[in-house]
This record gives structure tokens, C-alpha cells and sequence, in this order.
């Protein structure tokens, strides 16, 4: 939602339910001339959805998701400038940080079986929204060495992945009931919840900086995970008897253990891992953009609302012409590709762009542009495979410990890219040997295309419908 990064949902549409009703009131209803609006409101924007308080609290939680990446760019400068961390440092606090992320099966066993007060959800949600303020208040207020930092911005993440695997199983829940017509409605609707959050915040992370100091950014912040724990009241659970039910846990634990020892699943696992473990130079990059290039916080904003956008066209453009495409073509054509693209940083770093007569802002934002569309063409297929490789039964379970090996592989990523930065003497005010980290980096992308055939070939697959899923971001 993993860097990270950023899973799918649906819920129980009681519209289709038989119900009588008077035909007075149907007369009334009719002649209303709000009516046409309201059911136009439902079928365009709801999909079809009737409006609940449980269907706003679902997609106030995904919103909130989304919009707490206003923070993330207050995040950057006040560990670069008040803590006075360097690239490598703030690599390996980014894959620290990102832990939360790899343990999320944990949080869905404990909630399936550890009811508080009778409550499997509810509670959990309140408690991810209080961990979430506390977090950023921290960063307000006490945090004032990198080590508090780290824990600071790890209890967020935690706060957000919990909230995430609750809400998911909520709306997977739901989804049991929804018909053929409607499957994936609803799917669409929260991943758009997200992405408004997300754009909202796209530019608005840069304009504050503009305008207020890092720590009033990081109080601002604090008030959304509020939103989480208060709209958990409204969904509508049942209290169970209270007892533990560890017995469905540790059946579930079995299944898992049988489907992942099976070499149709580990393996293609282990080439997903290996593909997105590769060392990552983002940090070092901040830094050249903010202290070599004098990037202001405005600009940063732009460009991520400009990648936000181009994050949504690299989805379309899988959707709409490559997801019937075999993996084994996708990974190895997006990889190389990927790779061939990502030296174009080289041009940026040796100052080259400005010999060609473009400003480092427009290349900027052209290269991010299109390296943000190849990336999400690049990574979809990760999802899709992953779906595809759940068996019956597991499928949640085994799904989102798939992700927690990918969010585990963001974590190496970022710490192969700290020692390379470190090796490289890439400091906060030294980029000599940053063409060298930007070249090192992306041939080293090119190492896991002779492991293209640990992936299944497509008479390997179970036979499912192809599933269309969405990345969500990840704060």
C-alpha cells in the first residue's frame, strides 16, 4: 500500500435484496427531482453501491491511506536538514521502516483470532488510527535523533499496514455476497478513494513546506489517522462470543505451510524477490535534486503529482493492452527496458541535459514521466502473478504473504543501496561517483533475466480469470 509500495476489495451490495414497497411511496419516489441525480450519483460513482455509513468508513480508511502522503516530502527534508542525515543513512532508515510492511499475514492472524471485547475488527482499526497519531505527533514534538526517527516512522507504518490488512479482509469479507454483475465494483471504488488521497496530497506534500515549518506539516498530519479511529464504529460487525479461535488459525497455518512448500510457488517467489531486491538509489537522489539542483519543495510537489498522474496511465496502459501478455515476456522486455530507461539519469547527472538545451526542472519532471509509467507497467505483473498463484483455500493468506516477500525485498533493496553509497562516497554534498551509483544500479537490474525460467509458463497456471488489481500506495 508497500516503499514499498504500496490488494483489492469488494463488499456486500444489498440493492439487489427483494423488498416490497408501497406504491404511494414508489409515486413519491418517482416524482422526486432529486431521484434521477441520487441513482445517477449511485450507479456512476458508487458502481451501484447504496450509500452506507459502513461504505463511507471502508472508503474513509482507503482515503486515509492515501492522503498520508503528505507528509512524506516533510519526512525527507527533516531528516536531511534537522537531523543532518546523509543518502546512505536515510536508505537504510527508509528499509528499516518498511518492516511493518513484511509481517502483514501476522496482523490478520491476530485479528481473525484474537478478539478484543468480542470485536475481530473495530478495535484493531482504532488501534492502527491511535498508533498513527501518536507516530506523527512523536515527529512533532520528542523525535530529535535519527534512532527516534526510526521508531517514530516505523509505529506509522505499522499504523497503516494494520489498517490495511483490516480493511481488506472487511471488504473481502463482504465480498462473498456481491453478484457476478457487480464483482470488482467495489474494488475500483476504494482504489479510487486511495488514488483521490494520493492526488490530493501529490501536490499539496510540496506547497506546505512552502508555507509552514516540517514539524506543523507532521501535526497536520496527525489529524487523518484520527478519521480512521473514529469511522471504525460504523462498521457493522457482529460480537462474537469472545473466545479465541486459534484452532481456524492454525488450520490456516497448515494450509499455508503445504501450499508454499510446493516448488510451483516458492520458486517463482524466489525470482519475485531476487527481481525487486536489486539496490535502489532514490536516496542519493533526493539529495542531488534538493542540495546539487536547488529543488525547491514546490517543485517536488509537482513532480509528484506529475508521477501520481503517470502512475495511472502506466496502469491503464497494462490493463488495456498487456495483462493477457505471458510473464515470462513481461518481466524480461519491462526489465530490460526499465534498465535501458533508468540510464537516462546519466544525462541529468553530467549535467548533459543542459548542453542539449533543456532545464534540469523539465528534464526532470519528462524523465520521471515516463521512468513512473515503465515502473508501474514493470511492477503490475507482480500482483497479477501473485493472485494468480494462490490456491484455493489460502488465497488472502498466501496473497499478502507474497506481498510481505516483495515488501521484504524493497527492505534489501534499500540497504544494498546504502553500502553502494557508502562505498561510493555518495554524500549529501559529494555526487562525483553518482553516474557511477545510477550505472552500477541499473546493469545490476539486468542480473535476474537469466532466472526468467523460475517463472511459470501459462499452461502452468491454475486456470482463474485473470484478475485486474491496482497497486495502492504505500506512505
Amino acid at each position: 500500500m508497500g516503499g514499498c509500495l504500496f490488494q483489492g476489495s469488494a463488499i456486500y451490495d444489498k440493492g439487489d435484496e427483494p423488498f416490497t414497497i408501497c406504491e404511494e411511496v414508489l409515486v413519491i419516489v418517482s416524482e422526486s427531482p432529486t431521484a434521477p441525480l441520487k441513482q445517477r450519483f449511485i450507479d456512476k460513482v458508487l458502481f451501484g453501491h447504496q450509500p452506507s455509513p459502513e461504505l463511507l468508513a471502508i472508503l474513509l480508511v482507503y482515503f486515509v491511506q492515501g492522503i498520508l502522503g503528505l507528509a512524506r516530502l516533510a519526512v525527507s527534508f527533516f531528516l536531511k536538514d534537522d537531523l543532518a542525515m546523509g543518502p546512505a543513512e536515510m536508505s537504510a532508515l527508509m528499509g528499516v521502516v518498511a518492516i511493518p510492511w513484511m509481517v502483514k499475514p501476522i496482523y490478520g492472524f491476530v485479528s481473525d483470532g484474537l478478539p478484543i471485547f468480542g470485536y475481530r475488527r473495530r478495535p484493531y482499526l482504532v488501534l492502527s488510527g491511535l498508533l498513527g497519531v501518536t507516530s506523527w505527533v512523536a515527529m512533532a514534538t520528542v523525535v530529535d535523533s535519527p534512532m527516534t526517527a526510526t521508531a517514530a516512522i516505523a509505529v506509522g507504518s505499522l499504523s497503516i499496514a494494520m489498517s490495511d490488512v483490516i480493511v481488506d479482509s472487511l471488504v473481502v469479507e463482504r465480498a462473498r455476497g456481491e453478484s457476478v454483475s457487480a464483482a470488482g465494483s467495489l474494488q475500483s471504488l476504494c482504489w479510487g478513494a486511495s488514488a483521490i488521497g494520493g492526488l490530493i496530497t501529490a501536490y499539496f506534500s510540496g506547497a506546505l513546506l512552502q508555507q509552514f515549518d516540517v514539524k506543523t506539516v507532521f501535526l497536520i498530519t496527525a489529524t487523518f489517522p484520527l478519521i480512521v479511529a473514529a469511522v471504525a464504529w460504523l462498521i457493522a460487525e457482529e460480537r462474537s462470543s469472545g473466545r479465541s479461535d486459534w484452532a481456524e488459525v492454525r488450520g490456516q497455518l497448515s494450509q499455508l505451510k503445504a501450499a508454499v512448500s510446493q516448488k510451483s510457488i516458492w520458486l517463482p517467489t524466489a525470482f519475485l524477490f531476487l527481481w525487486q531486491a536489486m539496490p535502489s538509489e532514490e536516496s542519493a537522489f533526493f539529495y542531488f535534486y534538493t542540495n546539487e539542483l536547488g529543488f525547491q519543495p514546490d517543485f517536488l510537489g509537482r513532480v509528484r503529482l506529475v508521477t501520481s498522474f503517470a502512475a495511472i496511465v502506466g496502469i491503464w496502459v497494462f490493463q488495456r493492452f498487456l495483462k493477457t501478455v505471458p510473464f515470462r515476456v513481461i518481466f524480461g522486455w519491462s526489465t530490460v527496458i526499465a534498465s535501458m530507461l533508468g540510464l537516462s539519469m546519466l544525462i541529468l547527472v553530467t549535467h548533459y541535459n543542459r548542453t542539449l538545451g533543456i532545464s534540469d526542472q523539465w528534464f526532470s519532471l519528462g524523465d520521471s514521466l515516463i521512468l513512473t509509467v515503465m515502473g508501474k507497467i514493470a511492477f503490475m505483473p507482480v500482483l497479477v502473478l501473485a493472485a494468480r498463484l494462490c490456491p484455493a483455500g489460502v488465497e488472502a493468506t498466501l496473497f499478502a504473504l507474497l506481498m510481505s516477500v516483495v515488501n521484504f525485498s524493497g527492505f534489501v533493496s534499500y540497504q544494498l543501496g546504502a553500502l553502494l553509497m557508502k562505498y561510493l562516497h555518495v554524500t549529501e554534498s559529494n555526487f562525483e561517483q553518482l553516474w557511477l551509483l545510477v550505472l552500477i544500479t541499473n546493469l545490476i537490474g539486468l542480473l535476474p533475466l537469466p532466472l526468467l525460467g523460475w517463472l511459470p509458463g501459462e499452461s502452468e497456471l491454475p486456470m482463474k480469470e485473470m484478475v485486474e488489481v491496482v497497486e495502492k500506495p504505500i506512505v
